[in-house]
Parts: C-alpha cells; sequence; structure tokens
C-alpha cells in the first residue's frame, strides 16, 4: 500500500510544530517552492544540506516506442529535472535496513 504525503499534510505539519497560522504556514511553504522553482528555471542548482540535490538537464529529441504497439515516435526535446539525494539522507533512508545484516 502507497501512501503519499500531500501538501496540506505538510502545511498541518509546520503548524502544529511551529505554531504559526495555516494561512501562514501554507504561504512559508508555497515560498518555499517558489524560491527552488525560479532557481531550476534559471538553469542553477539547489542544494539542501543534508537532503540532497536539485538540477536541471537537458534531454536531446530521440525516437521512442509505444511498448504496446510498437509504434515508433518522436520524443521531443525538453528538460528534466533531477533529484540527487544526500549521503544522510540515504543512511537515514536505509537504517533500518543495515541494523538487520
Amino acid at each position: 500500500m502507497r501512501i503519499n504525503l500531500t501538501k496540506e499534510e505538510i502545511v498541518n505539519s509546520i503548524y502544529m510544530q511551529i505554531g504559526y497560522s495555516k494561512k501562514i504556514s501554507e504561504n512559508l511553504l508555497e515560498d518555499f517552492f517558489e524560491i527552488i522553482f525560479n532557481s531550476l528555471k534559471k538553469n542553477n542548482k539547489v542544494k539542501i544540506a543534508k537532503f540532497g540535490t536539485f538540477q536541471v538537464r537537458f534531454k536531446k529529441s530521440r525516437i521512442g516506442r509505444n511498448p504496446k504497439t510498437k509504434e515508433k515516435k518522436v520524443i521531443s526535446e525538453r528538460k528534466v529535472v533531477l533529484f540527487k539525494p544526500s549521503k544522510e539522507l540515504k543512511k537515514k533512508i536505509n537504517k533500518n535496513y543495515e541494523a538487520k545484516e
């Protein structure tokens, strides 16, 4: 079963931990996302210590294939956002698995 963390849940968490109103908490989160978005739009890397790095990469146009119909189609050139987790984030995520070994 997959459970997703929603923006509303993040806002509620900020509200509960910091004590700002929900509207201020939502604005704070929106501003945070906007800063990241604007930086990526300018092709800058966004490095968040102990979390990871976001960066934009350009992909050239290429020929792809629909796996169902086997029909070939041109995939247009585009920019994609990459995320590389930090060592600390990887450690925290894998902490329970390392203890079992």
